[in-house]
């Protein structure tokens, strides 16, 4: 579990409107940030200029996040953010983004963002000739089960999932013979080949809808067992579950949300259905992040604490301001691999394009559209 985000991040920053970022601070400071900067060396002369002019230019951008990210971090990220516009101009390109990315790439180069249900119901309407999937591995795939003519890229082939490598196609083949009959749900976070073994997929925000549309008296729900017994809790379908965990959401406990709520007296506690079921029980509200943002903008608690990954906060707190956001999180280093450079880099060389065997492809994609065809 991390501290406060906010005052490790940003280092006590409070988010007031900042003063234009001046070519003195950009020489002075060249690179800080916690997450994307990889600076190899020193900016000099017209590099300087240049960066300065990046700096003015994406001026209307830096203000949509200027609460969460500080003005002297600006400069690492304009140049980039400069040219994957440009770059989508030129490729007709769409970025979709997940709720886990850092704001930079979250608010200001992602054309489509949202939770995993909604990326994937978005990637069938995309009107573009590349898709980059700024979000992890299994998302990428889903975009090309779902885009099957299209180029998508995932800008770093290392960003993975813990619960998509938790399961493999042989091990569903082999729940299927213990438990014959009973059809098996798969939960989006899981490879194309895992996918093809199975009936229909979900997500974290419509599982409960899924299962109980397949109209049996058990199901095979895979690979997160915290999920599955959260859905069980709440549905009288017998749920046969796998023993896959979310590295991130595995990690909170029901002793640190009672921390949280004697540390901060009020504030109003929303879990991902990762977590255990012991910190559902005491939380004050569970969903998918689509839920939980949908939560705070309805609800507007004055003090609120997401138990999920670090960088949700930080995206719903730009469209909140009014709302103060605890930060106790646990960062996903799998989503953390999607950068604005390498999103550039997949831009401009058209590198790591997601290619799924056509007879896998085939069915995982039944399993997918099954999915989207519950209402």
């Amino acid at each position: 579990m991390l501290p406060d985000q906010t005052a490790q991040r940003r280092n006590g920053w409070q988010g007031t409107a900042p003063a234009p970022v001046g070519l003195d601070n950009f020489m002075l400071t060249p690179s800080i940030s916690a997450y994307n900067a990889h600076i190899e060396h020193i900016p000099q002369g017209r590099e300087i200029m240049s960066a300065a002019a990046s700096v003015a230019r994406t001026a209307p951008l830096y203000q949509r996040v200027s609460r969460v990210i500080p003005p002297i971090e600006w400069p690492v990220f304009a140049d980039d953010i400069e040219a994957i516009l440009e770059l989508k101009r030129r490729r007709n390109a769409v970025i979709l983004g997940h709720n886990y990315m850092t704001p930079e790439i979250f608010h200001c180069v992602a054309d489509i963002t949202g939770d995993s249900l909604a990326l994937a119901r978005e990637a069938m309407k995309v009107d573009a000739d590349v898709i980059v999937l700024a979000g992890v591995h299994f998302m990428a795939e889903t975009a090309k089960l779902l885009n099957p003519t299209k180029t998508v890229l995932i800008p770093d082939t290392r960003a993975g999932c813990s619960l998509a490598a938790s399961i493999t196609a042989a091990d569903v083949r082999l729940m299927r013979q213990r438990y014959p009959g009973a059809p098996v749900v798969t939960y989006v976070n899981s490879s194309a080949e895992v996918k093809a073994e199975s009936d229909i997929c979900c997500t974290s925000a419509n599982a409960k809808k899924i299962v109980e549309s397949l109209g049996t008296p058990e199901v095979i729900m895979l690979p997160d067992e915290y999920l599955a017994k959260n859905v069980a809790a709440q549905t009288s379908v017998k749920i046969i579950a796998w023993a896959g965990h979310c590295e991130v959401h595995e990690r909170f406990t029901g002793a640190e949300v009672r921390a949280l709520r004697r540390d901060y007296p009020g504030v109003t506690i929303l879990a991902h259905p990762e977590c255990p079921p012991e910190v559902i029980a005491e939380a004050d509200y569970t969903g998918s992040t689509a839920d939980m943002s949908g939560f705070v903008a309805r609800e507007q608690p004055g003090r609120v604490v997401l138990l999920t990954e670090c960088s949700m906060a930080d995206n719903v707190a730009v469209n909140h301001p009014q709302v103060d956001f605890v930060r106790p999180c646990n960062l996903c280093p799998h989503m953390k691999r999607i950068t604005l450079g390498n999103i550039r880099l997949a831009l401009e060389e058209m590198k790591h394009e997601v290619t799924i065997d056509p007879a896998v492809a085939m069915r995982a994609r039944r399993a997918v559209e099954r999915m989207l065809e519950v209402k």
